[in-house]
């Protein structure tokens, strides 16, 4: 199985009154992601399926992964907390997406490819940042093919 765990993009910083989930992305966050997009597509990387964190700002950046999806968008709260059992059985198609939050996606990350969680240090995700593993989705059972910055994204996709 092909994983690829992906980081929401740059947010709005909260707003005093305005709930957490509700933080949109910033028109920044948005170009500079789509530049992320244009380097996942020139890698050849698509993806069956999307699941994403209900929080506003990790939707809309799967909104944004739409060009590289075969199947659906999916939302669910498990990708809006630490990682458990019941999010690996959630994990059915070969090719993958997750985009959530830190620190809850370097958790994920360092649990699939050591076992162990307390090793998410180790997988630093800026915003919009992208890992993608291989192998089978249990703790321990993935090694990790790739660690991409949105920076290395987007000059991927800007190269001719």
């Amino acid at each position: 199985m092909k994983l690829i765990i992906i980081r929401h993009a740059v947010a709005a910083d909260p707003v005093e009154g305005q709930r957490d989930s509700a933080r949109p992305l910033t028109s920044a966050g948005k170009r500079k992601f789509s530049g992320v997009v244009k380097g996942l597509k020139r890698l050849g990387i698509s993806f069956v399926h999307v699941l994403h964190s209900p929080l506003l700002r990790a939707v809309e950046t799967a909104d944004l992964l739409s060009e590289l999806v075969e199947g659906e968008l999916r939302s669910s709260g498990l990708m809006a907390r630490a990682p458990t059992k019941a999010l690996l059985e959630e994990l059915s198609e070969e090719r993958m997406a997750l985009v959530g939050h830190e620190p809850y996606v370097s958790e994920l990350v360092a649990w699939l490819a050591t076992s162990d969680r307390k090793l998410a240090r180790a997988f630093p995700f800026k915003k919009g940042g992208v890992v993608v593993l291989e192998g089978e989705p249990k703790p321990g059972g993935m090694h990790v093919a790739a660690l991409l910055t949105p920076r290395q994204l987007r000059a991927i996709g800007r190269k001719r």
